[in-house]
């Protein structure tokens, strides 16, 4: 009897729909639910799985990954196949590694080195959309759908420069998110608060979600104000796939600004209206109060200009170094979201020089403190000293705005889990069962059915898929199976590579990829591509 050939027995079947778990037998035939019911005949034959005392589930759909390189390097992939995951969406927030060129890919690998690192052992032979999902189907523990990043379209036509982009430039940059979608990307990232996205206007983005649009895909911005002008920037948003007629899914949709806490009611007017209108559009969150990026990420956009080297010269030079200082500290930088940043609330998460190894899950103040210099200045020479390697977890979440805003009808879930560096933060090994463990079963702010739905049915609609996200027959079999009255995250920002407790197997296309809570040496996932 083939391996993805077998009959799970028993289980609490939660099939994704947002409907309360019934127990049912199902058997899975080649990979495929082919039959689901309360007691199955015929099935003797192929091997039996007990799910007494168990929940089954559809595979959870990660809606923000980071994972882009994780998942060609890292076959195990404990962070995700441990908490159920078995398809993630990358190229997130604008910034990915395709398409790309020779000067580009470079480019990227800096920029992008505290979210991804720069692994040694990738050939970096892969240029476009479609040799990158090439690349994942020759051997991936999750699957992985793609959206076309903005930033490195950008990058590819007028690299990482500021300036509002030519009629020609325009055409060029339609060209290249046209091939993208043809090869199989669901839609287009932007990350407007990092570089060079952040230098383009909203024309630039409604022509290519037009682009979308044309194809059916949906619009993931990063938007341009995560602090006092949200409210501003989610209206942005709106009038952007309004225009290009595009969908909408507004990702890690935080409230954090001490202006909105309390106030999450402003957000669902503004998406009621939205949806009044005829635009589709959702959101994903998650599950906690911090964030994470790469440390250099909070610069002013002009300082960013060029890259690497360019940065650091401009950090080196005292008249561009006393300005930087003025904009992070007085007049507020675009690249924290036009706010003053607050130190205390940033924590280094990884490094990549041996000596800084003491700063580690330091914040900046006591680090700055620990070497007698001030906090701005020791900021700039850490990004200097680091290359621009460094990465950062910040403290800013408001919990009240965290649990209204995961009870919304629209609301996925999307961890936004950066897996390397020397302490990253704990999401990206806790985010799903958190929801299950804390906020569904423990807190009762979800059911457990609403939260599954939330990772799986809502996420597999947003991103068109046709045969999975559901346990109906029919359906790929891209399962998990795990205990309801157990599960709960275990990373925490002290030490967030703990494996997630309370799962007990995970199958793509019916191939287990975690048996008896362990990995198995499977790797059934590949690049889905769109339409």
């Amino acid at each position: 009897m083939a391996e993805n050939t077998f009959t799970i027995r028993g289980a609490e079947v939660i099939d994704g729909n947002d409907k309360p778990a019934k127990r049912q037998d199902l058997l899975v035939t080649n990979g495929v639910i082919s039959q689901l019911g309360d007691i199955l005949r015929g099935s003797e034959e192929g091997k039996i799985i007990d799910g007494s005392g168990l929940t089954l589930a559809p595979g959870f759909i990660d809606m923000h990954a980071h994972s882009d390189l994780a998942v060609l390097t890292d076959k195990q992939h404990l962070a995700k196949v441990t908490q159920g995951v078995t398809t993630e969406v990358v190229g997130q927030d604008g910034l990915s590694y395709v398409p790309n060129n020779p000067e580009t890919l470079l480019l990227l690998r800096e920029q992008l080195f505290g979210w991804n690192a720069d692994p040694s052992e990738l050939k970096w032979d892969f240029h476009s959309v479609s040799d990158y999902l090439t690349e994942v189907d020759r051997g991936s523990a999750v699957n992985i759908a793609y959206l076309i990043p903005h930033g490195s379209v950008r990058m590819l036509v007028r690299g990482n420069e500021p300036g509002i982009a030519s009629a020609d430039e325009l055409k060029q940059m339609i060209k290249l998110t046209e091939t993208g979608m043809k090869e199989g990307a669901f839609g287009l990232s932007v990350g407007l608060t990092y570089t060079p996205a952040m230098y383009a206007n909203d024309q630039e983005i409604i022509e290519l979600c037009k682009v979308v649009a044309k194809y059916n895909g949906f619009y993931a911005p990063h938007h341009r104000n995560y602090g006092e002008k949200f409210l501003d920037a989610v209206s942005d948003c709106i009038e952007i796939a309004r225009q290009s007629n595009s969908s909408l899914h507004l990702t890690h949709c935080h409230m954090s600004h001490p202006n909105y806490h309390g106030k999450t009611d402003l957000l669902f007017d503004q998406l009621n209206r939205a949806e009044k209108d005829g635009i589709d559009v959702t959101l994903d969150t998650y599950p906690y109060l911090a964030g994470s990026t790469y440390l250099h990420a909070l610069l002013p956009s002009w300082v960013q200009a060029g890259g690497k080297s360019e940065t650091i010269k401009r950090l080196s030079t005292l008249d561009s170094r006393n300005r930087v200082i003025h904009e992070l500290t007085v007049t507020g930088s675009d690249g924290n979201h036009g706010g003053v940043i607050n130190w205390p609330a940033i924590t280094i998460a990884g490094v990549e020089k041996l000596h800084n190894h003491k700063f580690i899950g330091v914040d900046l103040v006591t680090a700055a403190n620990s070497v007698n210099t001030n906090v701005e200045d020791f900021y700039l020479d850490f990004i200097i000293d680091e290359e621009l390697k460094a990465s950062c977890v910040i403290f800013a979440g408001h919990e009240p705005n965290v649990r209204a805003i995961m009870k919304d009808r629209r609301h996925m879930i999307g961890s936004d889990g950066i897996l390397t560096g020397n302490r990253p933060h704990p999401r990206g090994y806790g985010t799903f069962a958190r929801y299950l463990g804390v906020y569904a079963r423990g807190e009762k702010v979800l059911t457990m059915q609403g939260a599954i739905a939330r990772m799986t049915g809502r996420s597999a609609k947003r991103l068109g898929f046709k045969d999975r996200g559901f346990i109906s027959e029919g359906m790929k079999a891209d399962m998990v199976l795990f205990d309801a009255q157990t599960v709960i995250d275990s990373s925490t920002y002290e030490s967030p590579r703990v494996a997630a407790k309370g799962f007990e197997m995970v199958w793509i296309s019916g191939i287990a990829t975690l048996k008896g809570g362990s990995r198995t040496q499977a790797l059934p996932g590949v690049g889905l591509r769109a339409r």
